[in-house]
């Protein structure tokens, strides 16, 4: 089920423009009047005169529903919205309160909400401005002696780091982030780290810490949930450990084994996650292409654009700009011919 105030989209989704039209006033019009204003441009955000859980409780919500709108629609469609509630986040938080639980809490959601607001702008490729948002994110944890904030935010700065082509600082990130996940009692979470550890690896061509990585977040997976396990990683399913080990594996050139997992992928993502199936739909058309699958790669590469009509990821259509042009030389095969003109088409999301 959808979050209060993100309403089911059943067989017929709304435009992803519209959804994101309604998202935004829902998310900033939902809470109290601290977060209620949008500011025009970088006007400072008016704080209330007290600030306690309601105040809190509408960052947390913002958050949620920025985590909903992603899920299905990816985050071009939202990110140039986002900001001004992170920066109303941090002025509630400037402002302070006497009850320390509270302060907790604004912490904890100004830190997860730059988090968010970070993935919308690496997910659109804007990676500059997601580096910044997640290093905020970081300093609000280390302010707040917070160490599951400090474990997410290290685990986002591997992901972006490995996607930046700094695969050595992604495993360093990765690392510090499962030191900082010690002792939280969430075996997934420290799966997860493992393969944005094990993503670095096999940037830097080791295949064999790349393996041991792997198995390492196999092994934790298969633990199980927790009622410890942050409420940001519902989206780590058997799915996405198939996904990013297709990814590791398409790293270290060896595309049939990265198609296997990535079909894997596909078949095995919860449909409420249709960003994430475009995503790994997208990354099977091109392990296959580099698999030398012409014809089967074209094949997916469609299905990925077809996703693309509801979804808006600066970082799918890359991954598709990856997939066409290592299917150029097969341009006389109708079916990839086919592929690649709809790729060229105007009006596809960028």
């Amino acid at each position: 089920p959808c979050p209060p105030g993100v309403g089911p989209l059943g067989p017929h989704p709304l435009d992803p423009r519209k959804e994101s039209d309604v998202l935004r006033r829902a998310f900033m019009t939902g809470g109290p009047a601290a977060l209620a204003a949008p500011a025009r441009g970088d006007a400072p955000a008016r704080t209330p005169r007290r600030v306690g859980e309601p105040e809190a409780a509408a960052i947390e919500d913002a958050v949620r529903r920025i985590r909903a709108f992603d899920d299905r629609f990816g985050a071009d469609g939202l990110y140039t919205r986002a900001a001004q509630p992170l920066r109303t986040a941090y002025a509630l938080l400037d402002a302070g309160t006497h009850r320390p639980a509270v302060t907790g809490r604004l912490h904890r959601g100004a830190g997860e909400l730059a988090i968010s607001v970070g993935w919308l702008a690496h997910d659109s490729g804007r990676y500059p401005d997601a580096r910044s948002y997640y290093a905020e994110a970081l300093a609000t944890a280390r302010v707040a002696e917070d160490r599951a904030l400090e474990a997410h935010a290290f685990c986002n700065l591997a992901f972006l780091a490995r996607d930046t082509g700094r695969p050595r600082e992604a495993v360093r990130a990765a690392q510090a982030g499962q030191g900082a996940a010690r002792g939280l009692a969430s075996p997934r979470l420290l799966s997860l780290l493992a393969l944005r550890e094990a993503g670095g690896w096999a940037g830097l061509g080791d295949r064999v810490a790349c393996e041991s990585a792997l198995l390492r977040a196999q092994s934790l997976f298969g633990q199980g949930p927790t009622s410890a396990d942050p409420e940001w990683m519902s989206f780590y399913g058997e799915a996405e450990l198939e996904g990013l080990e297709a990814q590791c594996w398409a790293a270290l050139g060896d595309p049939r084994r990265a198609a296997e997992h990535a079909r894997r992928a596909v078949a095995l993502q919860d449909p409420h996650f249709t960003r994430n199936i475009a995503l790994f739909t997208a990354e099977l058309a091109g392990d296959l292409a580099d698999g030398r699958h012409p014809e089967e790669a074209a094949a997916v590469g469609n299905r990925a654009l077809d996703l693309l009509r509801q979804v808006r990821s600066g970082r799918i259509r890359a991954m598709l700009d990856g997939a066409a042009g290592a299917l150029h030389p097969h341009r006389s095969t109708p079916a990839v011919a086919e592929f690649l003109a709809r790729h060229r088409a105007p009006g596809l999301p960028a």
